[in-house]
C-alpha cells in the first residue's frame, strides 16, 4: 500500500461531463441540442466526456418513416464528426458509448464499439469508443 497524501493536499480532481442522447428533438433529426452540448464542452473544458447513444434513434419518427437525406451510418459519422470536430479546441477526452437504439449498429449485447476508420489520426489519442457494458478508469 502506498501511503494516502495529507488531508490538506487536495487529490487531483477531473471534470468528467456526462450526457445521455438522443441528441435531436423529437420532432427534427436536425441535431440542435447536440449543438449545445458541443458549446458546453468547449466553454467548460471537461477533462473527459462520457457521451452514451443513441447517436441516431431508431426511435426517432424520421427514421422509421425514412425520411432522412443519407444512410444510417452517412448520418451516424456526420454526428461524430460534428461532435470530435467541435470540441477539438476544447482538448477533452471523449468516450462514446453505444445504446441498442442506434439505429445503424449492431443489435446485440453486449454491444461491441463503434467503428470509426475516417477518426483522423490527430484525434485518435482523445477519442475511444467503447463496448456497452463496459468499465472506464478514469485516472
Amino acid at each position: 500500500l502506498s501511503p494516502k497524501p495529507p488531508s490538506f493536499v487536495p487529490a487531483e480532481q477531473r471534470m468528467v461531463l456526462v450526457a445521455c442522447g438522443p441528441y435531436t428533438t423529437s420532432d427534427s433529426i436536425a441535431y440542435d441540442p447536440l449543438a449545445d452540448l458541443v458549446e458546453v464542452i468547449v466553454r467548460d473544458r471537461p477533462d473527459v466526456c462520457v457521451l452514451f447513444g443513441p447517436f441516431l434513434d431508431a426511435k426517432h419518427e424520421q427514421v422509421e418513416n425514412c425520411q432522412l437525406l443519407g444512410s444510417f451510418a452517412e448520418v451516424f459519422k456526420l454526428c461524430l464528426k460534428t461532435i470530435i470536430e467541435g470540441t477539438r479546441s476544447a482538448g477533452s477526452q471523449l468516450v462514446f458509448v453505444p445504446s441498442l437504439r442506434d439505429v445503424h449498429h449492431d443489435y446485440i449485447y453486449p454491444q461491441p464499439p463503434f467503428f470509426y476508420p475516417e477518426l483522423p489520426k490527430d484525434d485518435k489519442p482523445r477519442v475511444h469508443f467503447v463496448s456497452d457494458p463496459c468499465t472506464l478508469d478514469i485516472d
